[in-house]
């Protein structure tokens, strides 16, 4: 690609982004940045601690279940008290319980802190993602996302590989770093971001509030909950079965932080052209291959037998995570309504934290009973699952062309009139208007929220723990890397979505 080009699509990507968002984008990359103990927790326990898979895979559920009670609390706090408190206590909250996590030696007391944090590092999600739709027009929210996604990664990338090393010196240093580094992500949300809470209309105050109860009535919305719970539970494995099945081989620390650095490596790369690829293209595809890709690209970890092997396994289902984590996105921002956005994206992140509740035991128990290649395999069979269930899905809703940002219609869709509602399913609340995307079926976005959290968890499956946050993976929860990847997701700050991990802010 010419300079020039190359020059022009970046200054297309970052001009014209309010400050704030840029302020929430910092606070996403130093948080990730930091990441350490999702990423490392089972490696911690099993390797330094001496303990079995089981029960590694005990506590990371703990830290899940901890994600899953907080996330739809903060969903609530997110919408009445406001963004800036929730991410200020969720952000406090997870340094102090982080830094004593590492002080701890009891395993009822691990299990325990574990547990805090996890409820803790989760409660920033909703916040983060409610924010950011807050504060960025509709017209340039796929860039944005795109942009703090790409932030996740790129803080996974450095953190993943740095973690490995100082996990050979010091375990205890890897906490009281994320500890550190999770406050100066509060810090900036105390000086430079402003409170983005919408102020309801007349005709919006005149209005029921959009509880939870509307929220699980909302058939197509849960629908996506119910699927995006299977994804997430494949990308988890990257964090919480990757790790183990390497350190049973006799691969160290260091040998898994180069391998699943590969994730946020490649997704820093191919992100924003990958983006531009994919974001006119029929989403009901998108979401049936990157189903595929994960499951599979997970299930060829069975084969692999040196660090080499390993890393090209990753930049299978990585590819997964690239596609699958803005289209999804795509889909929960269009389903949620304005003054309930707190709810809905905590319902959405605690897909990730039941997956990153589930997966942990998932994969212990079958890595002690019957060897990692039967967990790869159970890692395709899901993906398949999910495939399956996007196809039906996707074709079940509404054939409205979604408008992408250019106000171009997406490939393969047939324009028409919206339907009322999916058959069989109640049509639940009314969307976000200013999104820019139709009400029944929004545009695939250029970035998702993993990591996975996103931030990812993501993973992120950072985030989403990972980012994008909650549990780790390598993307940040529902906006997250698998990473965070992502995925369980980073601890703090979790992002828009993975992987959420990721991830993650």
């Amino acid at each position: 690609m010419p300079l020039a080009v190359m020059r022009r699509a970046v200054r297309e990507t970052v001009s014209g982004l309010p400050r704030e968002f840029w302020w929430l984008w910092t606070s996403t990359l130093v948080n990730r940045l930091g990441a350490f103990v999702a990423t490392f927790m089972a490696l911690y326990l099993t390797l330094d601690r001496g303990y079995s898979a089981s029960y590694a895979g005990l506590v990371a559920s703990l830290h899940g279940l901890g994600g899953v009670i907080s996330s739809l609390g903060a969903g609530v706090m997110t919408d009445r008290l406001g963004r800036r408190p929730t991410l200020l206590v969720a952000q406090t909250s997870t340094a102090v319980s982080v830094a004593v996590l590492g002080f701890v030696h009891d395993p009822v007391a691990i299990a325990g802190v574990a547990f805090v944090v996890g409820m803790a590092s989760n409660a920033s999600r909703p916040a983060v993602q409610a924010m950011m739709a807050d504060i960025v027009r509709p017209e340039d929210r796929v860039r944005a996302f795109s942009l703090n996604y790409w932030a996740i990664n790129l803080g996974f990338a450095v953190s993943s590989t740095a973690a490995g090393f100082i996990a050979e010196f010091s375990y205890r240093a890897g906490f009281l770093i994320e500890a550190g580094m999770t406050l100066v992500c509060a810090f900036v949300v105390f000086a430079k971001l402003p409170e983005s809470r919408p102020v309801p209309t007349a005709k919006a105050a005149s209005e029921p509030e959009a509880g939870l109860g509307a929220v699980l009535r909302d058939g197509r919305f849960m629908s996506v909950v119910g699927l995006s719970f299977l994804v997430a539970l494949i990308f988890q494995q990257g964090s919480v079965g990757l790790p183990v099945a390497m350190g049973e081989a006799g691969f160290s620390a260091a040998d898994y932080g180069l391998a699943i650095a590969v994730n946020g490596v490649l997704i820093v790369v191919l992100q924003i052209p990958v983006t531009r690829f994919i974001e006119h293209r029929d989403p009901r595809r998108l979401l049936v291959i990157s189903s595929l890709l994960a499951g599979y690209g997970f299930g060829l970890t069975a084969f692999a037998g040196s660090v080499g092997l390993f890393a090209l396994t990753v930049c299978v289902w990585t590819l997964a995570e690239i596609v699958n984590a803005p289209t999804q996105t795509g889909l929960v921002v269009g389903l949620s309504p304005v003054h309930g956005r707190g709810r809905y994206q905590g319902m959405y992140t605690m897909s990730w934290s039941l997956a990153a509740l589930v997966a942990p035991v998932m994969s212990g128990v079958v890595i002690d009973r019957f060897g990692a290649a039967w967990l790869w395999a159970m890692c395709a069979v899901v993906g398949t699952v999910a495939a399956a269930g996007y196809s039906v899905l996707m074709r079940r809703l509404p054939p409205r062309a979604p408008v992408g940002p250019a106000g171009k219609p997406v490939a393969g869709l047939p324009s028409g009139p919206p339907a009322k509602s999916l058959a069989g399913l109640p049509s639940g609340p009314p969307t976000d208007p200013s999104a820019g995307l139709p009400t029944e079926l929004p545009a695939a976005p250029s970035a998702g929220l993993h990591g996975g959290t996103a931030a990812a968890a993501s993973t992120g499956l950072r985030g989403g723990t990972a980012a994008a946050g909650g549990a780790a993976g390598p993307t940040a929860g529902p906006q997250e890397g698998t990473g965070g990847r992502t995925t369980v997701a980073a601890t703090a700050c979790p992002a828009p979505d993975a992987r959420p991990e990721a991830t993650a802010v």
